[in-house]
This record gives structure tokens, sequence and C-alpha cells, in this order.
């Protein structure tokens, strides 16, 4: 996976731990992201393929790769396993940094792109 990752997003660490305690260190302490992010928004990583990564987190190491490939909020969260709060932080502050550009997704009256939705949905199916 990214970033050396295993299955287990947070080697070496007990379950009970990493389910409460890891994430609040992550996004240090924070719940919300400094920029709205819906789980259907699109991001591509503003990294180059020479780009030493070994300056960030595992976390932003992890998502930056990913990323090569534009992917979902909600894929980048279901991928990685990390919970979708955490994420939304994480890629929010990726983006200040310039590591991640961001694609919102349009809505035209208030109503969500069916295409859009169905590709998220289909993504997600397929992990």
């Amino acid at each position: 996976m990214a970033g050396g990752w295993t299955n287990d997003p947070f080697p070496g660490q007990p379950a009970e731990s990493s389910s409460l305690v890891r994430p609040y260190a992550v996004t240090g302490g924070r719940t919300a992201p400094r920029l709205h992010l819906a789980m259907e928004a699109l991001v591509s990583s503003a990294t180059s393929l020479h780009q030493d990564l070994s300056l960030l987190t595992p976390e932003r190491q992890a998502i930056a790769s990913l990323c090569r490939q534009v992917r979902s909020v909600a894929e980048i969260s279901a991928m990685l396993r990390i919970p979708l709060g955490v994420v939304r932080v994480v890629i929010s502050d990726m983006v200040t940094e310039g590591l991640v550009h961001v694609h919102q997704p349009q809505l035209e009256a208030g109503k969500p792109d069916l295409n859009l939705l169905e590709r998220v949905l289909s993504g997600l199916r397929r992990l």
C-alpha cells in the first residue's frame, strides 16, 4: 500500500489505543478541517514522483502517494482505513501546505451531480 502502509494503518499499536489516541495525535486534537471538504470532493497530489516525502508524517506520505491518481475524500479514508474526520483534517492541512489540490463538486441549485456520486459509489464498492 502507499507510503509503506500495511493493512494496519497504525502498526505496532494496540487496536484499542490506536482507535482513539492515534487519530487525536494525527490531527493535533482538531476535529474540524480548516476547509469544508465534501466526502465526494476529489483530491490530487501536488507532489512529483521524484519529490522526497520522507519528512512528511506517514499519513501525509500515504495521501500524497495515493492521490497521484485522483481520489475522493471518501476513497482515501476507506483505502487507508483512517476515519473520515481525520482524513478531512489532514487533507485540509495538506491543501494549505501546497501538497494536494482539492476539486470540490459543483452543485447546481443544491442538487448533487449524479454522475459524480455514481463514480464515488462505484469506487467505494471496488474497495
